[in-house]
């Protein structure tokens, strides 16, 4: 397994042993990003030896592609039946999935999801709980999750990443991802800038609690990054290349995550505080914002947190301190409030998980203290908040969560909590372990208040 000399086809139906102490292979069968890509949909579907197909797509993603699969598999004679979710804005929650399964063609052995995130995830775990395998033919490339063998759902008003399988074969028709709005396009490039910072959690989580970590999975991620941000300028002409290579930055960091057995290569901070976010609209019956805007925008935020941590002189005394300080009843009471539907769910979690027990606190504490200078040094890699804004705010992408309608009290709250959406060591359980989540929180916010009207792009 050689990172800087593998393209994505070296990596699939092979078995790599690892340095890691683990070996990594993937069960995806073929990734085709390529000009008139969706056109070899039929001989795929033969390959592996497929009957008959279930399409499924929404409103937007039938005009981009769907309509176009339905023709070509009609024309070469595949069989085939077709389900086109008409909402506006379709969401993965309990009630798209049980759209999608009572429309389900119960003949059909293959389902074919023609969009990307949602239609992707309900895909995904609708053909995972089936036993069918299912095909991804993306319209735009806006997300990472295509490789991945999780589906984030919402369920009982909490975003849950549920287990499920990975698709056979992947299509990435670039003649249909470079026709895609601007701003989807956009969020892909957000969801990749976010690999910096989730990189990051995750080398510090080895270094605080040793959990598993792998150099060339995220080896893997980081040259990803650097083929897309090193033709970034080209991307609003809509080069076919380089949205290319960001669709297969997005592969293969989806496949990072199969490799690692979880979603650590490509989640962690700014993650949970896109999906702090995307609960809290969906509460308030609020329309939607894509993910890796959100992720982009969180990315701004997390990379402002660690670099104002590299320039403080922590209080280990304090820290220790706050151990014996948790009020339970406090931490509950804050958690209905910001959670509302959801707080159940998370409750749960900490229950089962219990990150914030005094206990687990104080052995994290000593571990930080011990392992501070090396912490900084990982924090020093990462680049300034500057170049992130830069990268973004040039291509007219969000960089300001009042951009998207997050007001200041929201991103406080998000800083705060958003580490309860998952049991994962990041950045945010990190603050919350010096004591210091509070102090920061309101650094973020009033560093966003200070961002200027020229800073900012135009659109969502």
């Amino acid at each position: 397994m050689n990172p800087e000399t593998f393209s994505i086809s070296d990596y699939l139906n092979q078995t790599f042993p690892c340095d890691c102490g683990k070996s990594h292979s993937t069960s995806l069968k073929d990734v085709d990003i390529s000009s008139g890509a969706v056109e070899k949909l039929p001989y795929y579907i033969q390959k592996n030896g497929h009957r008959r197909s279930f399409l499924v797509c929404d409103a937007n993603t039938y005009k981009a592609g769907g309509k176009r699969v339905k023709e070509i598999l009609d024309k070469a004679g595949c069989e085939n039946s077709l389900y086109v979710l008409n909402q506006e804005d379709v969401v993965p929650d309990e009630e798209a999935l049980g759209e999608v399964i009572a429309a389900f063609d119960r003949s059909a052995d293959l389902i074919i999801a023609v969009g990307t995130g949602t239609i992707n995830d309900l895909c995904k775990f609708i053909s995972y709980k089936l036993g069918l395998d299912y095909f991804i033919v993306a319209t735009a490339p806006s997300m990472d999750g295509f490789a991945s063998d999780g589906a984030p759902l919402i369920i009982r008003h909490l975003k849950t990443t549920y287990p499920t399988h990975i698709p056979q074969v992947i299509i990435g028709d670039l003649d249909i991802l470079c026709k895609a709005p601007m701003n989807m396009i956009t969020a892909g490039l957000g969801d990749i800038l976010g690999k910096y910072t989730c990189i990051t959690d995750w080398k510090i989580s080895h270094i605080v609690n040793g959990e598993y970590y792998c150099k060339n999975i995220v080896k893997m991620v980081d040259i990803s990054i650097q083929k897309v941000i090193g033709n970034i300028e080209l991307v609003k002409t809509r080069d076919p290349k380089v949205i290319g290579n960001i669709m297969e930055a997005l592969v293969l960091t989806g496949m990072a995550m199969g490799f690692a057995g979880n979603s650590r290569p490509a989640s962690g901070s700014e993650h949970h505080i896109s999906h702090f976010w995307e609960m809290k609209f969906l509460f308030e019956g609020r329309r939607p914002v894509l993910h890796g805007t959100k992720v982009g925008i969180g990315t701004v935020a997390v990379v402002y947190l660690y670099k104002e941590l590299a320039k403080m002189s922590v209080d280990f005394e304090k820290a220790h301190r706050t151990v014996q300080n948790f009020d339970y009843g406090q931490w509950e009471k804050k958690i209905t409030a910001t959670f509302g539907p959801a707080a159940p769910g998370v409750i749960e979690l900490e229950k089962k998980a219990k990150k914030n027990a005094p206990e687990t606190h104080a052995v994290r504490i000593r571990s930080i203290e011990q392992h501070w200078p090396e912490i900084l040094e990982i924090i020093s890699r990462l680049p300034s908040v500057e170049k992130i804004e830069k990268m973004l705010s040039r291509l007219d992408a969000p960089i300001n969560p009042r951009q998207v309608c997050v007001d200041d009290e929201t991103v406080v709250d998000s800083i705060l909590v958003a580490k309860e959406v998952r049991d994962r060591y990041t950045l945010l359980q990190l603050l919350w372990d010096l004591g210091i989540a509070e102090e920061m929180a309101l650094k973020a916010a009033d560093y966003f208040k200070s961002l200027q009207p020229k800073d900012r792009a135009s659109s969502v």
